[in-house]
């Protein structure tokens, strides 16, 4: 009998042996067997049967040899799981390994530019709040690539870039008077700041009205109010920070920390010992890494204020740019860095073993403050923003960070913060006194040229009689400003 015969023949009885219902190897009918995954069994060379084939048949193409009988032997479907949980199991390894990179990066990115100056954290900050902008505009701009309309995009920058100009031109403005104002060219930009800023929005403004198309005025206009939304959430707060950080590196540094620290801690606490759900709209959050994470971050917030309390390149406000870690600042400190002697009120008199008076500095009650708000407020920032995501049904605002997701990710509770600290610090903190900012532009908006020359000369008479300038200085004054020289 040929070989196709034989073929043939054993087929035949296969099928024969299926329809009588004879018992397998295990004990069950070859119907049974095979309603339960089981391949047929296979002849070997010799005329006998055999459950699997062998090596040669394993390694030849097409061959199926992943499939059993019940009987214990790892089935195709199990196989299959099994690579799937690998596949997993290395994706998941190689999620942890990139963020740990990109974590690791994104820290001495954040230290190496304190450490440089603060122009360096001015660059960083400013970068955060534009790819944040871009995030969350992306949102929507997919709808309007759809509908091909046409400066939609354009004008979202627009906004943006005006926007911009507007608020770092208020803080150049206001920290450096004593250098934009006695500049010929930056001196008409620094008085008509205001108006040049918003005749630049009202061009926008009139430019988005004429972009307006028939059939999509409900689209354009709700993309119009996403802007203004995403500019105010973004541009706006990111703003406050950029003066924390003016006012003395330490505002800018302790708030950043005390949202890190609390993001931190409140999930070591919630893995911990975490049982109530705190909010639907975050569900991995619990109410004890709530409030543990704020106990931990107030702990954390008196340690590191009162390591950073001892660095006058800390806590001066900026008055040199190129100042750096290494060369410092000096600056007559806030009140709130010094310390003050408190008396116990609760403490009677008699306890002679109590302490009735204790010394500490001010700004140990401003970060407790300042620890809480970051505990169980800012976090709610965070909320926001997954409530946004589900909104948009979207698990992150975009792969700015590979690991971490989007920008606005990671900032989310950041850019609240900084609001808050800028508004707390201008509030309670701040010590308002003439600076020569300020007296400069009293005296060049305020007063004429003849009075500012008056200012001039009575200002060198009062030098030269404290013994500060010589005779020369006004006696040059006398010939090219007008007016007599007199002697005390």
């Amino acid at each position: 009998m040929t070989k196709k015969s034989a073929n043939v023949h054993f087929q035949n009885r296969e099928r024969r042996g299926s329809q009588s219902s004879l018992p397998d190897m295990n004990g069950a009918t070859r119907s049974q067997s095979r309603s339960s995954g089981a391949k047929s069994p296979t002849r070997n060379s010799n005329g006998t049967f055999r459950r699997y084939p062998d090596k040669q048949d394993r390694e030849r193409p097409g061959v199926d040899r992943t499939d059993t009988s019940a009987s214990g032997w790892a089935t195709e479907n199990e196989e299959d799981d099994e690579k799937l949980k690998q596949s997993e199991f290395e994706k998941k390894k190689q999620t942890f390994i990139t963020r740990a990179i990109w974590t690791l990066v994104m820290i001495a990115i954040f230290f190496g530019s304190m450490f440089a100056g603060h122009i360096y954290v001015i660059i960083i900050v400013t970068a955060v709040q534009i790819i944040s902008f871009k995030e969350v505009i992306a949102i929507s701009n997919v709808p309007s690539r759809a509908r091909s309309l046409r400066f939609t995009k354009t004008l979202n920058w627009y906004f943006l870039g005006s926007t911009m100009y507007f608020l770092y031109g208020e803080s150049v403005i206001y920290y450096f008077k004593h250098i934009v104002l006695i500049d010929r060219v930056l001196l008409p930009f620094a008085t008509h700041h205001r108006f040049i800023s918003f005749m630049l929005y009202v061009m926008g403004f009139v430019f988005f009205v004429g972009s307006l198309q028939k059939g999509h005025y409900k689209f354009q206009f709700t993309q119009f109010a996403w802007t203004h939304m995403a500019l105010y959430l973004i541009v706006v707060q990111a703003h406050f920070i950029m003066n924390n950080i003016f006012e003395g590196m330490i505002w800018f540094f302790l708030p950043v920390m005390l949202v890190i620290t609390n993001d931190i801690f409140a999930y070591i606490c919630g893995i911990t010992f975490g049982r109530t759900q705190l909010i639907k709209l975050s569900p991995k959050k619990t109410v004890e890494g709530f409030v543990g994470a704020w106990i931990c971050t107030i702990a954390i917030g008196f340690l590191l204020t009162n390591i950073l309390m001892r660095s006058k390149y800390f806590i001066c406000p900026v008055n040199d740019l190129g100042a750096n870690i290494l060369t410092g600042l000096q600056c007559e400190p806030n009140p709130v860095f010094l310390p003050h002697t408190y008396t116990l009120p609760f403490i009677p008199a008699t306890y002679t073993l109590l302490p009735h008076k204790i010394s500490v500095c001010p700004m140990q009650f401003h970060i407790l403050i300042m620890s809480t708000f970051a505990s169980l407020i800012a976090p709610f920032g965070g909320f926001f923003a997954s409530g946004l995501k589900r909104t948009f049904n979207i698990k992150d605002f975009g792969d700015s960070i590979p690991g971490h997701g989007g920008m606005t990710d990671r900032m989310d509770c950041q850019f609240i913060m900084g609001f808050f600290a800028f508004m707390y610090y201008q509030s309670f903190i701040a010590v308002y006194k003439a600076s020569v900012g300020s007296v400069l532009e009293i005296a060049i908006t305020s007063l004429s040229a003849e009075e500012q020359r008056e200012v001039v000369k009575g200002l060198a008479k009062h030098l030269y009689n404290q013994g500060e300038v010589g005779m020369k200085v006004l006696e040059f004054l006398a010939e090219n400003m007008g007016g007599q020289v007199r002697r005390r």
